[in-house]
């Protein structure tokens, strides 16, 4: 776990959990953009990821190992004693409802960008053999066509990301179950989660997950404070977009806001 702590006196934690196949440099402009407008932010990679992924050939890792992650990544966090806003992206957005669906976390606040609960792109080879799936299929491997030109616009992230050997699609049909498990759960489950400050917002021109399911989610839950926002023409990863200075604005006024609401001077 890493932690950069704000310019001067901080004023909230924020904990982000990453996608699948990613790691946490890919957030350094948005760890940076948070520590400068005063706040901490812890981070990781999820296991399997990151540098670890160099060691595997594919990812298999159980995704109670997720969970496991988000808590050491929450606990982590509440060591400042200063209120925790826990951020998550893509598949780390789908981890944390999930987790949300289960139990109660002690957080000031949420935040979720282009949740994983309806995939537009299925992994090459597996979607026919789940429905023969047994233990002898479970170590097949194929790749899950999520590129870096699929995720963003952004000329420039692009061509730094597009021959990064940290970044790794390489699955086993073990672990795309797992996947597709996740998300019909945490779709169909009915029950609202703690009541507690969330921001949704979503892509347009989002080529990896619908947009629609995840808003269809948000609109369920009983609670007092929601806001959505779908930005338009937008790809999937929000904070690596042209418009992420305009998308990180928008996030850190609803940070302020939830703040104030506690009555801390922001």
């Amino acid at each position: 776990m890493w932690k950069w702590e704000a310019d001067g006196q901080a004023k909230a934690v924020i904990a982000i959990v990453h996608s699948a196949y990613e790691h946490h440099r890919r957030y350094a402009w948005l760890i940076e953009e948070f520590r400068s407008s005063g706040f901490h932010v812890v981070m990781g990679d999820l296991p399997g990821h990151g540098e670890s992924a160099l060691n595997k050939q594919a990812h298999d890792e159980d995704f109670q190992s997720y969970g496991t992650f988000i808590n050491h990544l929450i606990d982590a966090s509440l060591t400042y004693n200063l209120p925790v806003f826990i951020m998550g992206h893509g598949l780390g957005a789908t981890l944390v409802m999930q987790m949300l669906q289960e139990k109660s976390i002690e957080c000031a606040g949420i935040i979720l960008t282009s949740p994983w609960m309806h995939l537009h792109i299925h992994a090459s080879k597996l979607s026919s053999a789940l429905a023969n799936m047994g233990k002898l299929a479970e170590n097949v491997k194929s790749t899950h066509e999520i590129t870096i030109k699929k995720l963003t616009r952004n000329y420039d992230v692009y061509t730094q990301d597009k021959d990064d050997d940290l970044y790794n699609t390489t699955i086993t049909l073990k672990w795309y179950r797992e996947l597709q498990h996740l998300m019909k759960a945490t779709t169909a489950k009915q029950e609202s989660i703690q009541d507690v400050p969330i921001l949704m917002m979503t892509a347009e021109r989002d080529k990896i997950a619908d947009p629609t399911f995840a808003k269809n989610w948000l609109q369920k839950q009983q609670l007092s404070e929601i806001q959505y926002k779908e930005w338009k023409n937008c790809f999937h990863d929000l904070f690596q977009e042209p418009e992420r200075e305009d998308v990180f604005y928008y996030t850190k006024t609803f940070v302020n806001n939830v703040l104030r609401s506690l009555g801390y001077v922001v």
